[in-house]
């Protein structure tokens, strides 16, 4: 009988959630996503050094921040040589409140992968989901590239990227599973009670039922259940570790997301960015992970930076 890793790659396309260019060979999937924590973990694998010796060397000030750019690259492109379609590399999170510096950021990236002869049809520029960042994005793909929202807790969050144009969102779902086991006291959640699959899954019948184009990729996952939960969604960016679960059981799997589901929520109007951030506010949850999030990231970003200055010296 087919594992459910191939009955999953029938009704949603897989991305692989990792920087290690030797799972991506073994799960093939489609496409793949980077943040700073993950190239902080390839960083320090030792079949990754001669990548890191390459940037350094093709550095043309020796900043630091200039070597962690070339880096990313450098591992996006390892990967694309692997994967058939996109890899998104994620922009500095400490530029998460400032639209001009994050669109500055992912015009820098775009061109160094040009430079490596990858267009910007293969690349989605991965940027936080505060006000500032939607705001990049919107602008970014109007100039044509292409981008992936991420930290996405809430539904204003959605709506937001959605009426942007983004390309592409990714809710997570393990996050908020963890702020609601924390602050609730329940440790058990059954997959479809998960809150963190039930905000994916409102947001999926929310854009099939108003026709919009933005791609919903479920994200951050604990555990397989919640991943189960949510076949069928657009794209599930999944850890090689839950990869390799998914591919040693071979029970059934059900789809539960389909393109002809409707929506519960009426149609919200455009929001303006007052309106953003007091809904967000509202969002304990959302207004405490994105947080929580830029700040891991941007702590992880650091220890990149570090342990390339180190390489330096």
């Amino acid at each position: 009988m087919t594992n459910k890793l191939k009955q999953l790659r029938s009704m949603t396309t897989v991305v692989a959630d990792t920087g290690d260019v030797d799972a991506i060979r073994r799960y093939t999937p489609i496409d793949a996503t980077t943040n700073p924590s993950l190239l902080l973990k390839a960083a320090e694998l030792e079949e990754y050094q001669p990548l890191i010796d390459r940037s350094i060397r093709q550095s043309s000030t020796g900043e630091v921040d200039e070597i962690c750019e070339r880096l990313a690259v450098n591992i996006g492109n390892e990967i694309l040589n692997v994967v058939p379609g996109r890899i998104s590399t994620e922009v500095d999170a400490r530029l998460s409140f400032d639209t001009a510096a994050t669109i500055n950021k992912a015009r820098r990236i775009v061109s160094l992968y040009r430079d490596l002869g990858i267009e910007k049809d293969r690349i989605l520029i991965k940027i936080a989901s505060t006000w500032e960042g939607i705001k990049a994005a919107e602008q970014l793909e109007q100039e044509g590239i292409n981008c992936n929202l991420t930290l996405l807790f809430s539904f204003c969050q959605a709506v937001a990227c959605a009426e942007a144009g983004i390309t592409l969102i990714s809710p997570f779902v393990g996050r908020i599973l963890d702020w609601y086991k924390s602050s609730t006291g329940t440790t058990e959640y059954a997959p479809f009670d998960d809150p963190g699959v039930q905000s994916v899954t409102r947001i999926y019948r929310y854009y099939k039922q108003y026709g919009y184009a933005t791609i919903v990729m479920g994200a951050s996952f604990r555990n397989t259940g919640e991943i189960e939960a949510l076949a069928g969604c657009d794209r599930l960016t999944i850890s090689p570790q839950l990869m390799g679960e998914l591919e040693q059981d071979s029970a059934i799997l059900t789809r539960s997301l389909s393109p002809d589901m409707t929506s519960s929520d009426p149609r919200h109007k455009r929001l303006d960015e007052q309106s953003f951030r007091w809904q967000l506010n509202e969002d304990a949850m959302a207004t405490e992970k994105l947080a929580e999030g830029i700040r891991n990231f941007a702590k992880d970003q650091a220890k990149l930076e570090t342990l390339l200055k180190q390489r330096i010296n």
